[in-house]
Formats: structure tokens, sequence, C-alpha cells
């Protein structure tokens, strides 16, 4: 009978060790990123879509789509002409098709861009509603997969969670981000407090956005990409005919405030949602909350589904990693 016993557990723990062993792991794959940019009022929206693609090619990262929060009309032109040079011209793209933000630069680089390279979109208000392309894009996806990041107003977000079942699928928006979306990175807030321009520009929409999101939400405030200088090496490459150089260069020409490069909010948000917080942040947990007028206080809490980074690696070193990155030329195709 103990021989019987014995024999029977050697049994079972040979066969869970050759499951545990056998068994391949799942391929992770490359990570859906969702982007979500008001790229215009400012460049650094530029610099993180070029890090976006550069990632891209690296097989890191499937672009899913980009979104304009901005309705200016040349917002999504100058999407189109990024994605068009890095070679990936079919990219969904979406912008608010009611009530939304317009603000145009008041430096023109981005109707310098849109003259000098090929794109097919002609104006923001031929772009597909941001809200149907969010719902095409996330119910066509493996639930918990995908990464959206914000780099510029939440108003998309707000509509999407707000919108109601359709013949796309019939999840409400907040039902349909908590089933496919894994987290939100958001450039958004001053922390520990403070009123920061993404927030307040559509504070509404942020107040009810941050309050209703129903998956994990990582910030990265102004007070990190005020730190992280890029741009100058970019402007000093010998590259020619780059649509991310020549941003660059026109907005940043005269500015006394770039003289050691630009601020880079929007690339930090980029890099969390493709590297993580190791080994340049740490965070810190809690909740975001947002006033009537967009300014932010946070409520700190170890068990908070949300957090905030703070800087771990040195501003320099951070710069240098994202410019590297920011500098991938357009892969040429035979």
């Amino acid at each position: 009978m103990k021989n019987s016993v014995a024999f029977l557990l050697l049994l079972c723990i040979w066969m869970f060790l050759s499951c545990t062993t056998l068994r391949k792991p799942e391929s992770s794959g490359p990570i859906k990123i969702i982007l979500d940019t008001d790229i215009g009022p400012d460049f650094d929206d530029v610099g993180a879509v070029a890090v976006l693609h550069a990632m891209a090619d690296s097989g890191k990262v499937e672009i899913l789509g980009i979104m304009a929060s901005n309705k200016d009309t040349l917002v999504v032109p100058t999407i189109d002409v990024l994605n068009t040079y890095f070679g990936r011209p079919t990219i969904p793209v979406g912008a608010p098709k009611a009530k939304g933000v317009e603000i145009g630069s008041i430096k023109h680089w981005p109707d310098s861009i849109v003259a000098r390279y090929p794109h097919t979109i002609r104006s923001t208000s031929d772009a597909t509603d941001a809200v149907t392309q969010y719902r095409k894009i996330l119910s066509a996806q493996p639930d918990g997969s995908v990464i959206i990041v914000s780099i510029g107003f939440i108003t998309n977000l707000n509509n999407l969670l707000q919108s109601p079942s359709d013949q796309i699928s019939n999840l409400s928006g907040t039902e349909l981000v908590a089933k496919k979306v894994k987290k939100l990175v958001s450039m958004a807030g001053w922390f520990p407090k403070g009123k920061e321009y993404n927030v307040y520009m559509d504070s509404t929409a942020s107040k009810y956005c941050f309050e209703h999101w129903p998956t994990p939400v990582t910030f990265t405030g102004f007070e990190i990409g005020e730190k992280v200088k890029t741009g100058l090496k970019l402007m000093r490459s010998t590259v020619r005919s780059n649509p991310v150089k020549d941003a660059f260069r026109i907005a940043m020409a005269g500015s006394n405030e770039n003289l050691n490069g630009h601020m880079s909010w929007d690339q930090t948000a980029v890099l969390i949602a493709i590297y993580g917080f190791e080994p340049f942040f740490t965070t810190v947990k809690g909740t975001m909350k947002v006033s009537p007028d967009g300014s932010n206080t946070w409520d700190e809490n170890p068990e908070g589904s949300q957090c905030y980074v703070k800087m771990k690696m040195s501003p320099d070193s951070l710069a240098a990693f994202i410019e590297k990155r920011m500098m991938h030329e357009q892969v040429k195709k035979d």
C-alpha cells in the first residue's frame, strides 16, 4: 500500500513538472498603443511620435491609432505627415467632432512641415470622429491588451468614457475601456499639486475622466518634463528632409527658453508606456483630484489605482535616452 501511494505521489510530481517545463511561455508580442495628442501648440508631441515610431520599427510597439485632442485644422495633417514619413500612412487617426479645444501654434512649424512633406489628410475636420475610432480599435483587440497614452487635452477620453453602446460594440465606453485597456499613461497634472495645461484646457473633461477611468492610471507631471531637455542633438544632426528635425529647428529658433533644449513632457509618457518605470522613475500611489478650474491635488494612498512618477534617473541621462530615439530616421522600403 505504501509503495502504491509513493508511486502515485511520484507520478503526480512528474506530471506537474512536465506541464510546467514543457508548456511554452505565452508570447507577449509588441506593446499595443493608442496615442492621444494635441500636437501643435507645443512640439514635444513631435518628439513623442518619433519615439513611438522608432519603437514600432524595432518591433517593440504596435501603433493602433493616433487621435487628435485638438480641433485646430493642422493637427491631423501634422500627424499624417509624421505617420507617412515613418512609413505608416494607414494608421487610424481621429479628432473631436463635437465641442473641443481649438488652438494652433504661434511659431508656425505645423504649417511649414505640412507644406513640405507628403500627406493625404488636408484638414483635421476631415478625420473620423475620435470616439468612433477608439471604439473600433478597442473592440477588435484582446481583453486588457491596450495602453492609451494621452499627451494632450482629455476631451477624447472623456467622450469615450461617456459614449453609449452602438453598432460597433454593445458595451458602453466605460465598459469597453474596462475590458480592453490595460492602463492609461497621461502627461497631465502637476504633483503633488498645481495647475497644468493639459488638464485645465478642458477641465470638465479632465475632472470626469480621472474620476471615472476604470483601469490603472500613471501620470507624468509638468515637474518631470520641465527638467528633461531635448532637441539640440537632433537639430545639429546631419539628417536631411526629416519633419521631426524641421519641427524642432523652426520652433526652437530664436527662443531663449530653449537654449539648453526643449522641455520634454510628452516623450516621458511614451517612454513609460513602452519601458515601464525602471530605471527612470519611482512612483507615488493615490488619486488625482481635479478642481473645476483645472487645478489638481493628490490624495496619497498605497492601495490607489493611480500613481504619479518621480525622477530617479538624472534629467540629462533621461534626455539622452529619449533624444537618441527621437533621432530615428524613416526606414527605407525596397
